[in-house]
């Protein structure tokens, strides 16, 4: 609804910005609201030291805000190669990616049928897709279908290393409350979006680096959707895992595809209809068949260590009663014969 002929007539950047100073503002009142609450003997929220630690404890924020400040501004890039239903159906792809990723980052297990699952939800995403691409016009001196495909490839890998990254951080550092860990992350996102302003500026000249250019309601009211998305995408990172938000999006596909059918007359093809019902049985298959690991891998560790620390203590126990035994048995009169006269 932002795009005027066709195109955008304010800053990307820009939009993100904002995005990222509104998602500020809120996390900064809900740390307010949570000091207020504190029980006695909780740890304060609001003192230096407190800030200072969790600063440096949560450090490793700033790659997933990184990569986030790419991947929204690629947002925009596929919103002029696709329709909305599609570029949510794309966005699914990511799915994949980041189970590969949990696999290998964050050692999380997946049964075969997830797996199948998985592939099940590749094969909606492509059925979807067939014929989709626009035609006659180009980008970056490619065809246009090269150029889509190429914004598609890193609009699937970059979240997808994002989303793993922040969920790693979020819950390595899991006694931390969420919305400070939301401050450092949204701070970092404010000063790598701002740094594009920066770069833009010069590219362009000064005159580019009014934020406010070329804003409407419509992209006011992006400013703050994108802002909720963010905001609660991070208590699925932290609480759920990163699989289960991005399937969730796949119901928000459904009302997408409606929603871009009666606002812009999008035709709801039966390609998109196939696609969303193998993506929904795809969905329902891979969480029946979950193996729950739902427990921070640090977590995990301990528990582990802790375990362990239980069956040595278990088996001292038992080979200090056996040798009390024996020594009450013999002790009595260690000159007694074992075998009797």
């Amino acid at each position: 609804m932002s795009k005027v002929d066709g195109k955008f007539k304010f800053s990307p950047i820009s939009v993100n910005f904002l995005t990222e100073i509104t998602k500020i503002i809120f996390a900064i009142i809900m740390l307010f609201i949570q000091a207020r609450r504190l029980k006695v003997g909780d740890k304060p929220l609001l003192t230096v030291s407190t800030f200072m630690q969790a600063a440096r404890n949560n450090v490793l924020l700033a790659v997933p805000a990184f990569l986030y400040a790419i991947n929204n501004y690629l947002k925009f890039i596929m919103q002029l190669y696709f329709n909305p239903a599609s570029v949510k159906m794309l966005s699914n792809l990511k799915v994949l990616v980041i189970a590969v990723l949990l696999k290998i980052i964050m050692r999380r297990r997946f049964s075969t049928i997830q797996w199948e699952a998985l592939a099940l939800l590749l094969i909606g995403i492509s059925v979807n897709q067939l014929k989709s691409l626009p035609e006659g016009s180009s980008t970056l001196g490619l065809p246009v279908a090269a150029g889509a495909y190429l914004y598609t490839l890193f609009f699937v890998t970059v979240p997808a290393l994002a989303s793993v990254y922040n969920e790693k951080a979020l819950k390595s550092q899991f006694d931390t409350s969420i919305y400070l860990q939301n401050l450092f992350l949204y701070g970092y996102g404010a000063i790598f979006n701002f740094l594009g302003l920066v770069i833009t500026a010069i590219i362009q000249g000064p005159s580019s680096f009014n934020i406010l250019e070329g804003h409407s309601k419509a992209t006011m009211f992006l400013i703050c959707n994108n802002a909720a998305q963010g905001i609660l995408s991070s208590f699925f990172f932290k609480y759920a895992d990163t699989i289960l938000k991005k399937y969730s999006s796949t119901i928000a596909t459904i009302f997408t595809g409606v929603a871009s059918a009666v606002l812009f007359g999008h035709t709801l093809t039966i390609n998109f209809v196939l696609g969303i019902s193998i993506v929904i049985i795809s969905m329902h298959q891979y969480l029946s068949n979950q193996i729950k690991d739902v427990v921070p891998s640090s977590k995990v560790e301990m528990a582990d260590v802790h375990d362990h620390r239980v069956k040595e203590s278990a088996c001292v126990n038992v080979t200090d009663s056996v040798a009390s035994e024996a020594k009450h048995r013999h002790g009595s009169d260690e000159r007694q014969p074992l075998l009797p006269v």
